[in-house]
């Protein structure tokens, strides 16, 4: 069986993307990268600007779910608050197609991906590139989050579908 997961690390600064592919038990990459937008520009346009250059990554992918990393934040409300933001603009172009979105904690991220939720992000983009069997490592640190997130999604899809069909 094969399935395709759309991962993203959200940021309106710089979001994070990632494609893995399930084949069986093998995970492949896709493409990955990230936006950003201008600090300088209104938040409206940013968000506009990060929906723009999204929604034809996701048309091309064509995955069959979407996996976006919920939000932990310390005292910055005010990036919080336009991340979230982000957020709900992806939500809604996921919504719009009618894919299935995952939304995996960090700490969900980093267990499924280095075995433990407190890894820190070199290591979290060494086990990425070891677990995709990457020809190209992945040295955008929200890329390779976007790919964990992608990897966590299929992770915990599977697991809802097996807890849903009773096995």
């Amino acid at each position: 069986m094969r399935r395709v997961c759309f991962g993203i690390d959200p940021g309106i600064g710089r979001l994070g993307y990632g494609v893995v592919i399930q084949e069986g038990a093998v995970l492949k990459p896709g493409v990955f990268g990230c936006i950003t937008t201008l600090p300088s520009s209104l938040v409206q346009y940013r968000i506009l600007q990060v929906c723009e250059k999204l929604e034809p990554l996701i048309q091309e992918a064509s995955p069959d779910l979407i996996s976006i990393e919920r939000l932990f934040f310390g005292r910055n409300t005010t990036t919080a608050e336009n991340v979230y933001q982000v957020r709900g603009a992806v939500l809604f172009l996921a919504a719009r197609k009618g894919i299935p979105v995952i939304q995996p904690k960090p700490a969900e991220v980093k267990m499924a991906v280095c075995g433990h939720g407190r890894a820190e992000k070199q290591q979290v983009q060494r086990m990425i590139f070891r677990i995709l069997n990457m020809e190209e490592f992945p040295y955008q640190d929200d890329a390779a989050d976007a790919l964990g997130s992608a990897i966590t999604g299929l992770a915990l899809f599977d697991l809802e579908m097996r807890t849903r069909n009773g096995g």
